[in-house]
C-alpha cells in the first residue's frame, strides 16, 4: 500500500508541475500543510489509547521538508525517467551505505538481489533517460538522500501515525518561511491545488504513515530495494487506469525487479549464518 502511494504521489506531482498547474513552492506548501491537517484529523478521530506516545523528531521533519522541496523543484528541469533514476539511485546508495557504516553486513545473495532489481529498474526507464541539467541532478540527488535518511529514521518508530503526524507538523516553520520568500512568484489553478491536496493528505500523509508501519518488519536493505518497484507499479497503474499498452519491456522489467527483491528477502531470512544455524538446529 505504501509503494502504491509512492507511485501515485509521483504521478500527482508530475501532473501538477509538468503541466504548469501550480508552481513548485505552492505545491510543496499545500502538500505538507494538507498532510499535517489530514493526519491530525485522523489522530483526533482515533482518540487517545494506550499505544506508545511518540512525536517523531526534528531530524526526520527536516529530512521530510528537504525531500519535498527539492523533489518539487527538480521536476521543473528534469524528465520523469531521468528523475526516477537519480532519485531511487540516491535512495539505494544512501540507505545501503548508512547501513554498512552502522555495522550491517549484507550476504552475497542480498548484494545480487540489489543489483538485479536495479538492473530491472534501469531497463524499464532506459528509453526515457536524457542528460539532466546540473541543477535538476543536484536537486533530485538531495531529494533521494533526504528520503533515504527519513526512511531510516522511521525504522525506530513505535507509533507510526503519531510520529508521521508530528513530523509533518514540525515542517510548518520551514513551510511558512518558504511561503513568505516565494510569495511573489506563486502561480496556481484549481486543478493544481486539488492535485497538491491529494498528494499531501492521501499519498503523502497516509502513505508515509503506512510506510513507517511497514518498516518495522523490514531491514534497511529490504526497505531500500523494494522501493525500486515504485516505477513498475506506476507503469502498471498507467496500463490499468490510463489505458496504456502492456509492453514487453514492462513485463520483463517487472519480472527482473521482483526477482531481485525476492532474492534480497531470501538472503535476509534464509541465507544468513544465524538463520542457517537455526534451521540446522530445527532439522536436528
Amino acid at each position: 500500500m505504501a509503494l502504491i502511494a509512492f507511485a501515485a504521489n509521483s504521478v500527482l506531482c508530475r501532473l501538477a508541475l509538468g503541466t504548469g498547474s501550480i508552481d513548485a513552492s505552492s505545491f510543496t506548501v499545500i502538500r505538507l500543510l494538507s498532510g499535517a491537517v489530514a493526519l491530525f484529523i485522523i489522530l483526533s478521530i482515533k482518540g487517545n489509547n494506550k499505544a506508545v506516545s511518540s512525536k517523531g523528531s526534528w531530524g526526520a521533519s527536516f529530512s521530510l521538508f528537504l525531500y519535498a522541496i527539492t523533489f518539487s523543484y527538480a521536476y521543473l528541469s528534469i524528465d520523469t525517467g531521468t528523475g526516477a533514476l537519480i532519485l531511487f539511485g540516491s535512495v539505494q546508495i544512501t540507505m545501503i551505505l548508512l547501513a554498512l557504516i552502522s555495522g550491517t553486513r549484507l550476504h552475497i545473495s542480498e548484494w545480487f538481489g540489489v543489483i538485479i532489481a536495479f538492473i530491472g529498474f534501469i531497463y524499464l526507464i532506459l528509453p526515457s533517460i536524457t542528460t539532466p541539467s546540473i541543477n535538476g541532478f543536484i536537486l533530485m540527488a538531495v531529494a533521494g538522500v533526504s528520503w533515504g535518511i527519513y526512511t531510516l529514521l522511521g525504522r525506530s518508530s513505535k507509533n507510526a501515525l503519531m510520529d508521521t503526524s508530528y513530523n509533518f507538523l514540525r515542517t510548518m516553520p520551514l513551510v511558512a518561511l518558504l511561503a513568505v520568500f516565494t510569495i511573489e512568484n506563486t502561480s496556481y489553478s484549481l486543478e493544481g491545488i486539488v492535485l497538491a491536496l491529494l498528494s499531501g493528505a492521501i499519498t503523502s500523509g497516509v502513505g508515509y504513515t503506512i510506510w513507517y508501519i511497514a518498516l518495522r518488519g523490514l531491514s534497511s536493505t529490504q526497505s531500500a530495494v523494494i522501493q525500486l518497484s515504485v516505477p513498475v507499479i506506476a507503469a502498471v497503474g498507467g496500463v490499468m487506469f490510463v489505458s496504456e499498452n502492456i509492453t514487453f519491456r514492462l513485463i520483463i522489467s517487472a519480472a527482473i525487479v521482483l526477482s531481485g527483491i525476492l532474492m534480497v528477502i531470501l538472503g535476509k531470512y534464509y541465507f544468513t549464518p544465524n538463520r542457517l544455524k537455526k534451521l540446522n538446529r530445527k532439522m536436528l
